[in-house]
């Protein structure tokens, strides 16, 4: 075979190995998404955004608001301890005299507790804060114990997007006679936002999905959060409700399990258009945008 009909025919076979890896990858989310929609429109009751969860039905906002407040704990806690991270590890990690980074203990430790299931987190927690310092099922320790499961991605996703600032801004900024800290705020940072929103949305999604440690910090309660943080009597979350009601004997239980898992679609594609958002506002700062 001739050599230009070889890379005619490899391009061809490459361009349909991409496309079909493509079709692997949208599918299945295609047919879930397709799934979920098929399960709760018929049944769609808007009042379930403002109803409260009953023995007997009722609606979802408790588990509703309480999906929001733990993505927004964990958004404060573990933001910004994976953005704080993540930052020393690409600008403060400086390697010592021996030849070794300074900050691969650091990204060994990052990468082995992103490796723990998180049911065994749920577990720790359960024995250290619910039992150990007597919190009781409540909103802290799951923030807490969810934010530690999260904060490997963001500091990983914030060093990374940071090391792929050009040092020429760096440079610059140093010519200009800016101080370490204003030039990381000013001129860094916001060049790596997009890939710092990118971590903080997946560990958003990913906390939003999670059960299994909830189990064990918040368990589950149908009450409307009232405001503690610790002592109170379990706490209400959507993934509960998908996991729970959906095979119960109930129609009305199942119903709510299908609307629960539509909630959590859309609030993944709002946090997808709002992460979009931000991105494209600050791709300005980046290299090569033209004005």
């Amino acid at each position: 075979m001739p050599r230009k009909r070889r890379r005619v025919v490899f391009t061809v076979l490459f361009r349909g190995g991409t496309f079909a890896a493509l079709a692997l990858v949208l599918a299945p989310a295609a047919w879930l998404l397709a799934s979920v929609i098929a399960k709760a429109v018929p049944h769609w009751r808007w009042n379930v955004l403002w109803t409260a969860l009953t023995p007997t039905g009722g609606g979802l906002l408790g588990p509703i608001l309480g999906t929001l407040i733990l993505m927004a704990g964990v958004l404060v806690v573990a933001g910004t301890v994976g953005v704080l991270a993540g930052l020393h590890l690409a600008e403060m990690a400086t390697p010592r005299r021996s030849g070794a980074d300074g900050g691969t203990v650091l990204r060994m430790a990052s990468d082995v507790l992103s490796g723990f299931p998180s049911i065994v987190l749920g577990y720790v927690g359960y024995v250290a804060l619910v039992v150990g310092l007597h919190w009781n099922y409540s909103l802290l320790p799951a923030v807490l114990i969810l934010s530690l499961m999260v904060v490997p991605y963001i500091a990983k996703s914030t060093e990374t997007a940071l090391r792929q600032v050009p040092t020429a801004y760096r440079e610059g900024a140093e010519a200009l006679g800016m101080a370490t800290g204003y030039s990381l705020r000013k001129v860094v940072l916001r060049t790596a936002s997009p890939g710092i929103v990118t971590g903080l949305l997946i560990a958003l999604a990913i906390a939003g999905g999670e059960t299994a440690p909830l189990l064990f910090t918040a368990e589950f309660s149908r009450t409307v959060w009232t405001g503690a943080f610790v002592h109170a009597h379990g706490f209400g979350y959507l993934t509960y409700v998908v996991y729970t009601f959906w095979d119960t004997p109930s129609k009305s239980a199942n119903y709510l399990s299908y609307d629960a898992a539509l909630i959590l679609i859309v609030m993944v594609l709002v946090l997808l258009v709002v992460a979009r958002l931000i991105v494209a506002r600050s791709q300005r700062y980046s290299e090569g945008r033209t004005r």
